[in-house]
């Protein structure tokens, strides 16, 4: 995980958190969680380290977290990049690709991924 620092306000709404950010600050001092001060906020502005927070938040904020972004080139044949997204998978991931692709077809693949986007063509 990139980001080891929280505020409140980035916390709202996780599993097991408070729906606002008295309650997180609340839940926080209860539990005892590491803090500090936020940098270039003015007043009493403070966010908590990922480890104090609890497990089910922790593994919610790394779902939430952007995968690698890839770069596109028109210029690059579209076989060439599933050749080599091929290539980069092992055996069990190569096997539940085909398989999926035989029995829901490359529409639903593409449905699924939510990755068709008319800018790209």
């Amino acid at each position: 995980m990139n980001q080891e620092w929280f505020s409140a306000k980035e916390l709202i709404g996780f599993t097991g958190l408070p729906s606002s950010t008295q309650g997180v600050h609340s839940m926080a001092r209860r539990q005892s969680w590491v803090r500090r001060r936020r940098f270039g906020v003015q007043g009493r502005g403070v966010e908590y380290h990922v480890d104090s927070l609890p497990v089910k938040t922790i593994s919610n904020l790394v779902l939430k977290e952007q995968s690698a972004q890839y770069l596109y080139s028109h210029y690059q044949d579209p076989l060439v990049i599933w050749i080599e997204s091929y290539k980069q998978l092992d055996e069990i991931e190569r096997r539940q690709v085909i398989t999926f692709i035989v029995r829901e077809g490359l529409t639903e693949m593409i449905n699924r991924l939510n990755v068709l986007d008319e800018t790209i063509y």
